[in-house]
């Protein structure tokens, strides 16, 4: 385990295992079911969904997390008053620990769908609870000795592909690089790999993964299950970033059947930022994806399901026995119906216009920096193409782990573009060099490895060469609205969906042309393009969706919203 994970660990274990008093699990009885579990028995395994969370009565439980080839590493022994969790639990996903009874045990075991009820009839018990379940998951992911395993060489693009698609999306897991790990090796050789068939994931429940896709990972792991067809819900929101988080957040704590479908992983472009220091609320900053991550799990807290990764392929409508009815389009073969939808799809990153740059993207082109990217080009010269906030912070980041960052800007200035607070930390790093009206011509490399990077100064036409193995793009981005080309939907000039009145029909602000279908976010025409912003219009959403479930007669039970906070 890492000095941070134990760090974590040490300062704040009396909060991730709390011991509950009686009084606290007489508060918690009318939501579970006593079982009986006996010496020897798993009462958790990873891999395998769990039966909810499991509040001992009587006996002792032993966690343990996998940190090699048939090892294990006790986390935690749990004796009476304790209980066994983690986020896995809150979603019904499956566990990432192993739980065992060393005794016989009596438990109260409350099923994932209660927990629910949990947080919102016991605030102070439910705030403990949830408390602790979010540090079990820090901890986890700093150990990183649970979750599934990706064997692959550090600097393949396949397996930077997965580790950031896992990190992204909150998941405990392990990259172990052959040429330099005995446990690697050890899977290579158990499951008879060819090296040449590398990466390979071993997910916890066992099973073996060639090279997997993002979704095909996805389900093996238990990230996301099939949506039911049968359902109706009263709100999709397509968009797992700061809107579309934030506009499920609202609607499901004021009762709304709620589902949030992302292609990739929750967050957006905000939850690639590095750090985030003029958000209302964080005077010392926060990373995006830590900010995000709060939301995603608050947003389950109120019983939003996640289908992160789906992807909303098409919009359509028909007509039920109680009233209209969209339906999307998901994935390769599943549909989802809801009775309104909210668009907050976001953008998807600009690309430069360079004939080779797709030979370098993923292993040395880069579209986001995270502390995965950072471990690559550690102590190298970098180079990062963009002059607005997610450039600027891209680079104050990098900074403190290459060796020089080449900033360059096709602009005369960052002041154009960029915060103050931001240009003024930039200024005073000495190891960022700012390059203004500069322009990438070329990319040089070898088997899709970056190894130098060419600019051009628009002003005096001279051209620069570095030995550069990593490049940064932070060019701005381009709305991700493409799949709505044949569904009805008024697009602007530059691709952003219309709303209100810009929709050609008298409209709420937020809603487009299509009735009950309302665009928030970036991918909405006229959008500020910032977090605060986007956060706001999904609060301010969910009042449009109340008045338009209310027309439709669409919704039980819906409650006004519009003077909630």
């Amino acid at each position: 385990m890492s000095q941070s994970a134990e760090s974590v660990l040490a300062a704040r274990r009396d909060q991730m295992f709390p011991v509950l008093t009686q009084a606290d699990i007489d508060r918690l009885r009318h939501l579970g079911e006593e079982r009986s579990f006996q010496a020897g028995e798993h009462i958790l395994k990873a891999g395998e969904v769990a039966p909810g969370l499991i509040v001992i009565l009587s006996g002792i439980v032993e966690v343990t997390q996998g940190c090699g080839p048939d090892q294990r590493e006790t986390i935690v022994t749990h004796h009476a008053g304790q209980f066994v969790g983690e986020l896995a639990q809150l979603s019904a996903s499956p566990a990432l620990v192993d739980a065992e009874a060393l005794e016989p045990v009596k438990a109260l075991v409350i099923r994932s769908d209660r927990l629910r009820d949990l947080f919102m009839q016991e605030a102070e018990l439910g705030e403990r609870i949830m408390r602790a379940l979010i540090l079990r998951r820090v901890g986890l992911l700093e150990s990183g000795a649970s979750g599934p395993i990706i064997v692959g060489r550090a600097n393949n693009a396949d397996v930077l592909r997965l580790d950031v698609f896992l990190a992204r999306n909150g998941q405990p897991h392990r990259v172990l690089d052959p040429e330099s790990d005995s446990c690697a090796r050890t899977l290579i050789e158990r499951f008879a790999v060819d090296e040449h068939h590398l990466p390979i994931v071993l997910c916890p429940n066992g099973k073996l993964l060639l090279n997997p896709g993002e979704h095909e990972l996805a389900r093996c792991i238990g990230l996301v299950r099939p949506i039911d067809p049968a359902k109706t819900y009263d709100v999709a929101i397509v968009g797992g970033g700061p809107a579309g988080l934030a506009a499920a957040v609202y609607a499901a704590s004021e009762g709304l059947e709620v589902i949030v479908l992302d292609r990739r992983a929750f967050g957006g472009q905000a939850g690639a930022s590095a750090r985030i220091e003029n958000y209302l609320g964080f005077p010392t900053g926060i990373s995006g994806m830590a900010l995000m991550a709060r939301a995603f799990n608050q947003a389950q807290k109120f019983g939003v399901e996640m289908a992160i990764p789906d992807e909303a392929r098409q919009l359509g409508q028909h007509t039920a026995g109680d009233g209209k009815r969209y339906f999307l389009a998901v994935g390769d073969d599943e549909t989802l119906h809801a009775r309104a939808v909210v668009l907050a799809s976001g953008a998807r990153y600009r690309r430069l216009d360079l004939p080779n740059l797709a030979l370098f993207e993923g292993s040395s082109v880069h579209y986001w920096a995270s502390p995965i990217e950072a471990k690559l080009c550690r102590g190298q010269e970098v180079a990062l193409v963009g002059a607005g906030n997610s450039a600027g912070q891209a680079a104050v980041f990098l900074a403190a782990h290459a060796k020089k960052v080449w900033l360059l800007a096709r602009r005369g200035s960052l002041d154009e573009t960029m915060s103050h607070y931001l240009v003024k930390r930039i200024t005073a790093q000495p190891n960022i060099e700012v390059v203004t009206l500069a322009e990438v011509t070329g990319l040089e490399g070898t088997e899709g490895n970056l190894e130098t990077v060419r600019w051009r100064d628009r002003a005096s036409n001279q051209e620069t060469a570095r030995a550069i193995s990593h490049l940064f793009l932070f060019i701005g981005a381009d709305p991700n609205t493409d799949w709505l080309a044949q569904c009805d939907i008024a697009l602007d000039e530059k691709g952003f969906v219309r709303t209100g009145d810009d929709s050609g029909e008298k409209r709420h602000a937020l809603e487009t042309s299509r009735a009950g279908v309302f665009a928030i976010g970036d991918v909405r025409a006229g959008s500020v393009k910032r977090v605060a912003a986007a956060v706001g219009e999904g609060a301010q959403v969910v009042a449009a969706l109340h008045a338009y479930l209310a027309r439709s007669g669409g919704a039980a039970e819906v409650v006004a919203s519009t003077t909630r906070s």
